[in-house]
């Protein structure tokens, strides 16, 4: 019955609709003149908004920065995240500085350059020097970030380091990541989806010597300095495993691994001491305490940067990083896969 109702308003609004511009048209015919004709006025009025719309554009972007700089992520916790801000804050510089050149004047010229009468427009139909200018000079920036970019990206995924990374396992599933750790032998056993079962979330091959000392896990913890392999399966869907203060992100996908190598730099505890952390943190406590909530404390966390379902939002880990020695402590207590079975 709803959906009948919501025709019968759609068609009725519809028909109000062609009457209306019926109106317009008649009435048109009858004062005979064209609605349609630009006026002087017209165009000093249109010209006059644009010029409005540059300048509170222009202060709107500036507020931006004011109102919301202060919540962007705090400083990379990895050693490539460094190379990854620098990425980033020299492309949006370069775009920053092209947008404010570019934008007032394009809408001062739309002002200065409005019809007026008696006005008449000079055609010009072409200049080579200008042409260059405006294809080649985009095109040089545009290939030095591009170059830029590449270098980075190689230098990132091909690390230099003698030092053989750790390795684990990071798996998505809707909704929800499991860790596990490739154990002392540094080598993680056989596993496929078809062999989930039971406690064996992770369809681990029990039958792979490498797998004996594999360790699962539903909390991430890793040791400041020590390079970390981090090797990615999904379950279901594309997932897309997303540590923003890492700087880290790479898609899992079912039926392959793919993986990312970084070395953590700053432990849990020395990054929530850091000013930004330590502002963010208060204002986030600020909002939960006027809504009755617990206070919340700074950790880094694992999130799927993917729209993967309906509880997408559901799939967090929490990431510590710590010293070597407290790292080693917490491994200990964890039980292997062979004493879980």
């Amino acid at each position: 019955m709803t959906g009948i109702i919501t025709a019968i308003v759609v068609l009725l609004g519809i028909i109000a609709l062609v009457q209306i511009v019926r109106i317009f048209e008649i009435s048109r015919e009858v004062s005979k003149t064209d609605s349609n004709a630009v006026s002087e006025r017209d165009n000093d009025t249109q010209g006059k908004l644009l010029l409005a719309v540059m300048i509170i554009g222009i202060i709107g972007f500036f507020y931006s920065f004011y109102a919301w700089g202060g919540i962007t992520l705090p400083k990379p916790a990895s050693e490539h995240g460094v190379d990854i801000d620098n990425l980033w804050d020299i492309t949006m510089g370069v775009i920053i500085l092209v947008f404010l050149i570019t934008q007032p004047i394009l809408f001062y010229f739309g002002y200065k350059y409005r019809g007026i009468k008696g006005r008449k427009a000079t055609y010009y139909e072409h200049n080579n020097k200008l042409e260059l200018i405006w294809t080649l000079v985009p095109a040089v920036v545009l290939a030095g970030i591009i170059l830029y970019g590449l270098s980075t990206w190689v230098e990132i995924t091909f690390p230099d380091t003698e030092e053989d990374p750790m390795v684990v396992e990071l798996y998505g599933k809707q909704f929800g990541w499991t860790a596990r750790y490739a154990g002392e032998d540094n080598q993680l056993g056989y596993a496929n989806v078809r062999m989930i079962e039971g406690i064996n979330v992770l369809g681990i091959d029990a039958s792979d010597q490498a797998s004996v000392d594999d360790i699962v896990v539903t909390e991430l913890h890793l040791p400041v300095g020590r390079p970390v392999m981090l090797k990615f399966r999904a379950q279901d869907v594309i997932h897309s495993a997303y540590l923003p203060h890492f700087r880290v992100q790479m898609n899992c996908v079912p039926g392959m691994v793919t993986q990312f190598q970084f070395t953590p730099t700053v432990t849990t505890a020395e990054m929530a001491t850091d000013p930004d952390v330590v502002r963010n943190v208060t204002e986030i406590n600020e909002i939960r305490a006027a809504a009755g909530e617990d206070p919340y404390e700074f950790e880094y966390v694992l999130l799927c940067n993917k729209i993967c379902g309906a509880a997408h939002y559901n799939m967090q880990m929490k990431i510590v990083v710590e010293e070597e020695e407290a790292y080693n402590k917490w491994l200990a207590e964890q039980k292997t896969f062979a004493e879980s079975l």
